[in-house]
């Protein structure tokens, strides 16, 4: 190889290897999963939404249709949001945006309710974890960790209380 390609493809020299050091650092490797998890989680979260939560929402709300809630602004009459488009009419559509702001805050409290879970569920296993009975102690003298009924450390000799 050229000194040139050495020091292209060497750590930390040159873009690639900057680049390799960037790309293998934990925190972008954790994040990256992070996001290709969230999109699945995302679209788990919408279909619990559309497919469970709306309809719900819609008989509570006697069968509203959001969707078709719009004001055209031509001034014409039309019986649904899909047939001004069709004339070719411009809308300001406030009954979609109603529909987003509904399925954020759905997605937010579904979001927030599982978090809580996982919460609750970490500070209980954590708890199981605190009460559990010590099975090692320090050696005082060489600091090293042995078992706990041992009364005598098997790295330095000193007898142990």
């Amino acid at each position: 190889m050229t000194e040139k390609v050495k020091e292209v493809a060497g750590k930390g020299k040159g873009l690639a290897g900057e680049f390799r050091e960037f790309i293998m650092r934990g925190n972008v490797l954790d994040m990256a999963v992070g996001v290709i998890i969230g999109g699945a989680f995302q679209k788990i979260i919408s279909s619990l939404v559309d497919d469970i939560i709306m309809p719900v929402i819609s008989l509570l709300t006697g069968g509203i249709d959001f969707n078709n809630m719009f004001v055209s602004l031509d001034g014409s009459e039309y019986a649904t949001l899909e047939a001004a488009k069709e004339a070719g009419a411009a809308t300001l559509n406030y009954g979609t945006f109603i529909t987003v702001v509904i399925n954020f805050i759905l997605m937010a409290l579904v979001i927030f309710f599982i978090v809580k879970f996982m919460n609750k569920l970490s500070n209980k296993l954590e708890k199981e974890k605190a009460e559990a009975p010590a099975t090692t102690k320090i050696c005082p003298r060489c600091k090293s960790e042995i078992n706990i009924e041992a009364t005598r450390c098997p790295h330095c000799t000193s007898e142990l209380d």
